[in-house]
């Protein structure tokens, strides 16, 4: 078990990218310090460990940032390794890790970028908007298609593509509920999956709920 005092997370609970770094950490089973931010107000601490992006999530590891949530993921996979007697996210053969990488990157450049215009609305028309939905729509099916009968992306076991897709169950209620987006009905294979994910207490203690995503996402419209 790795000592809290040597790591340090600058979190925001309703982000889908610190939950993956939660998760990661809770996967490895490594001890953490979580310092909420409060991005209107950040702090001394955030700015001075990402003073490019002054963005979450940092994990702070012997006083050194490790910066961008699937870097982190990379970061935590690497350091306390399958040969240190931890269970390893990324597949260990070299195709199967960039399989594994593409997927989470296709998953960081299609669901969030899609999925927050729902709260985007003053600079959005609502064709855009729809549109924007549509393409969301569209990622999951493909998503789907990827996850086929399988268990988990990777097959049998819980990981890397996993790990970077999960978070965003989170959101399903406000994709639901704002953007029209009925994943349930579209997309079962996926909501089979995410409820299998959650059936792990690393995922489940990690996750924000629904209402509580849905809760961030109204007051962000609101401000906006």
């Amino acid at each position: 078990m790795s000592s809290s005092q040597e790591l340090v997370l600058l979190d925001l609970r309703a982000s889908p990218f610190a939950t993956r770094v939660r998760v990661a950490l809770a996967e490895k089973g490594l001890n953490c310090e979580i310092k909420q931010e409060d991005l209107s107000n950040k702090s001394p601490l955030l700015l001075e460990m990402n003073p490019v992006q002054k963005q979450i999530p940092v994990l702070i590891h012997k006083g050194k940032p490790i910066l961008e949530s699937i870097i982190i993921v990379e970061y935590i996979d690497e350091t306390w390794s399958s040969e240190a007697g931890y269970a390893n996210l990324l597949p260990s053969h070299p195709y199967e890790r960039s399989h594994a990488r593409f997927w989470a990157d296709y998953v960081d450049k299609k669901i969030y970028p899609n999925g927050g215009k729902l709260w985007n609305k003053k600079d959005l028309t609502e064709e855009e908007k729809e549109a924007a939905m549509k393409e969301l729509m569209g990622s999951f099916k493909q998503l789907e298609e990827e996850l086929g009968d399988k268990p988990y992306f990777g097959g049998q076991s819980f990981g890397f593509i996993d790990l970077s897709l999960i978070p965003f169950y989170s959101m399903f209620l406000a994709f639901k509920l704002l953007g029209n987006l009925d994943l349930e009905a579209e997309c079962p294979k996926i909501l089979e999956w995410a409820k299998r994910c959650c059936l792990r207490d690393t995922v489940a203690k990690s996750m924000p709920t629904q209402q509580e995503v849905y809760d961030v996402v109204l007051d962000i419209i609101k401000r906006h």
